[in-house]
């Protein structure tokens, strides 16, 4: 019965996530097949050099004509971490918010399995849920090598698993709050007020000098702010990004144990 219930979970959302992997698997490519066209353009690094900080909103430091600067301006410092968000968090809010909302986790709640083996099944399919959209667009950035996009396949890999990591935590962070007693839109809204906050430090932090030192805080740090497409993601990003996932996951078991279910 708890396979049936990541089943169902997963089935009621194969539609939408198949469109979210194919919406992006086109854009990639199309980033992708228009780096030629870019990659001689000086003129585009002198425009976001003049103005850092409008560059950084956008997650864009360093060249933005090099490979890795060109895919992270347009891919993995803002884009696809957004969409993988979107599921993660619309899930993690609407897998225990909204079921309450519309019925059907009462009905959940009286099969012969524990709540806590409920929550985790529904954190199972978040995880299921959360890896179409960057492994796709992730072979689709293979793919630009023969179009001048040389990126280190481990590199590639790494900052993959942390954008995985990064849909998860904020995913969970939706769920620990819905499984708290939040509705739905609440817990959409305190996922998404957090994840953008996050965004914002570790984009404008390398601009804003007061904000170095925050960055530290931020998860888009360690999944794709420094610069992992380079130098790969580190031990330590792995290890805050895996302990702060664990974390909210526990907190998810744990408030969805006590949560009163009407």
């Amino acid at each position: 019965m708890s396979i049936d219930l990541t089943a169902l979970d997963l089935r009621l959302r194969r539609r939408s996530i198949f469109f979210y992997a194919l919406g992006m698997a086109l854009y990639a490519l199309i980033i992708v097949v228009l780096y030629p066209s870019f990659k001689n353009d000086t003129g585009l690094d002198e425009l976001f050099s003049s103005n850092s900080t409008f560059g950084a909103l956008f997650g864009i430091a360093g060249s933005l004509t090099s490979p890795s600067g060109w895919l992270n301006a347009n891919l993995y410092a803002n884009f696809l971490p957004l969409i993988v968000l979107m599921v993660t968090i619309g899930y993690g809010a609407s897998c225990i918010a909204g079921q309450d909302e519309d019925g059907t986790l009462a009905l959940i709640a009286t099969l012969p399995v524990s709540r806590r083996w409920i929550a985790l099944q529904k954190a199972a399919a978040m995880v299921a849920l959360s890896l179409p959209v960057p492994i796709v667009t992730g072979l689709c950035v293979v793919v630009g090598r023969g179009f001048g996009l040389d990126v280190d396949l481990w590199n590639l890999v790494g900052t993959t698993v942390g954008v995985v990591l990064l849909g998860l935590a904020f995913g969970l962070l939706a769920m620990v709050v819905a499984a708290a007693g939040a509705s739905r839109g609440a817990a959409i809204g305190v996922a998404s007020a957090v994840a953008a906050a996050s965004y914002l430090v570790s984009s404008l932090a390398p601009a804003i000098n007061w904000l170095h030192s925050a960055k530290y805080a931020s998860l888009f740090y360690y999944a794709v702010g420094d610069n992992q497409l380079d130098e790969g993601l580190s031990w330590l990003a792995l290890a805050v990004l895996l302990a702060t996932t664990v974390v909210l996951l526990v907190a998810t078991v744990i408030a969805f144990d006590s949560r009163d279910i009407r």
